[in-house]
């Protein structure tokens, strides 16, 4: 299997270059990327746990989904491609905003990414990909706010990071 490019870009999102995703991880270049929030009519968040096999972050709990750009896609295209890749549905995202962020990883690794922050509406199971997604469940906002204050070690980095920011807009939009 080809490893899959990211797209390295500047402080203003304009695309500079590509390269293998575990090379950037490695050298920590700003990216590209983007991350799913899907909420159902309770306002809870589905929250997946990623795959046990993973090279980063096994089995801890993170937002619905989150990944890269293929050069070409839109945000929303690949929101929508990376979301039924993982989680088994599809679901009309929207874009709610983008910010960076630089978070290193124990195994060396660091995440340095242009993080585009998308929500979704979906009230069914999802049908998850084993090779990405371990389990899943809903969690209210609230709840998802305590739990991670009392064992953030369950969480990935970037969720912690971006569910502040997540929260945050959500305080300040009523969408």
């Amino acid at each position: 299997m080809i490893e899959e490019n990211v797209i390295l870009v500047n402080q203003n999102d304009e695309q500079i270059g590509l390269m293998p995703k575990l090379e950037a991880h490695e050298k920590a270049l700003l990216h590209r990327a983007f991350s799913v929030f899907i909420l159902n009519s309770k306002n809870e968040i589905m929250l997946q746990q990623r795959a046990h096999h993973k090279y980063h972050s096994p089995l801890l709990w993170t937002n619905t989904c989150c990944s890269h750009q293929r050069e070409g896609e839109t945000n929303i295209e690949a929101g929508s491609r990376r979301l039924f890749e993982e989680m088994g549905f599809k679901a009309e995202l929207k874009e709610l905003f983008h910010f960076i962020y630089k978070a290193p990883f124990d195994n060396g690794l660091t995440e340095h990414e242009l993080d585009h922050v998308m929500i979704g509406y979906y009230n069914e199971e999802p049908n998850i990909n084993p090779d990405e997604v371990e389990d899943w469940k809903w969690m209210s906002i609230e709840d998802v706010k305590a739990d991670i204050e009392k064992q953030p070690e369950i969480y990935t980095v970037w969720f912690k990071i971006i569910f502040d920011e997540f929260d945050h807009y959500l305080e300040d939009h009523k969408l």
